[in-house]
């Protein structure tokens, strides 16, 4: 079964100019987009396996210990809007489990791999149809007209990305997914929650040293694509819980004074200077329900683990 992408054709933006542009900054910083070359994504696999990493886990057993009241709740005839197009047990749980889908329809900028995702979904769930829409999710963007027209529209937002956004950035993409919801709609999302500093600071820094060598990795990427010089054995991963701001920093650490050419332009590092490449924001389950207003969503239900580690949450348009 082949599927039909709706291609928005999102601009090609200069990844040069931003990367030099965060390089300039101070602290220098870069997009943890970058992260995700087919190494990266690789890598990111690996970490989601690690002990120390509880999110994926934790949302999946919540998702399987919950599966019923959350299809009950998207009800019949709905369509499902992933933002970031996904191929994992979440976005299979919804297929599965949600009753009589009239379509699912994921959304990323990677035209490619959604794609490949939706293909394979599509071979997976020749019932349901699915209708890919490359395009920037940050920004509105218009939607299919499925065979069969939906009743309300679900927007999926599954893993702990929201954490990526700064608190107004966070607010801005949740009006754009109040947008797509329309009155009707809804918005499931899966919030990481504050918890032990030690808890977070482990599953940035695992002892089989793979967020290390994901982290290490940009500085990889940069010297195959973007005529880098970075020697990543003079830098090193470090993750650190920032309580006054309720997130996880990830830095790149120089061991030495140095100076790397990238994309043509020699950018200096003094000896301990950093290039901040992630933050993955924490919430209460009460903090995100009041930013989730902001953007015109109310939360219904909140499913939690036993530990309270993560949270997958249902939201309405209001």
């Amino acid at each position: 079964m082949l599927v039909r992408l709706l291609d928005h054709e999102p601009a090609a933006h200069d990844e040069k100019a931003e990367i030099l542009e965060g390089l300039a900054r101070d602290p220098k910083e870069i997009s943890s987009k970058f992260f995700y070359d087919e190494i990266g994504s690789g890598l990111f696999e690996k970490i989601c396996v690690q002990p120390e990493y509880y999110p994926t886990q934790t949302e999946i057993g919540i998702m399987c210990d919950n599966i019923g009241e959350i299809a009950e709740l998207i009800g019949p005839n709905a369509s499902i809007i992933e933002f970031g197009s996904g191929a994992s047990t979440k976005t299979r749980l919804l297929l599965e489990h949600a009753p009589e889908l009239a379509a699912y329809v994921p959304v990323d900028i990677s035209r490619e791999h959604l794609l490949s995702a939706s293909q394979n979904l599509a071979e997976e769930f020749p019932d349901v149809e699915i209708l890919p829409i490359c395009a920037d999710f940050t920004k509105p963007f218009g939607l299919p007209t499925p065979r069969r027209i939906p009743d309300r529209n679900i927007v999926y937002f599954p893993g702990s990305t929201i954490g990526n956004f700064s608190a107004e950035e966070a607010v801005d993409l949740m009006k754009v997914m109040r947008g797509e919801a329309k009155d009707d709609g809804a918005l499931l999302i899966g919030v990481d929650l504050e918890k032990p500093t030690e808890v977070l600071q482990k599953a940035y820094n695992d002892d089989a040293g793979v967020t290390a060598e994901f982290n290490l990795n940009l500085l990889k990427r940069f010297n195959r694509e973007h005529a880098a010089t970075f020697d990543p054995d003079t830098f090193e991963h470090h993750a650190f819980y920032d309580k006054e701001h309720s997130r996880i920093e990830m830095r790149l650490i120089s061991l030495e004074k140095q100076s790397v050419e990238v994309a043509g332009r020699e950018i200096e590092f003094d000896r301990d200077e950093y290039i901040v490449t992630e933050h993955s924001h924490k919430y209460t389950v009460e903090s995100f329900a009041a930013m989730a207003g902001e953007a015109g969503f109310s939360q219904q239900e909140c499913w939690t683990d036993p530990d309270q580690l993560f949270s997958v949450q249902y939201l309405t348009a209001v």
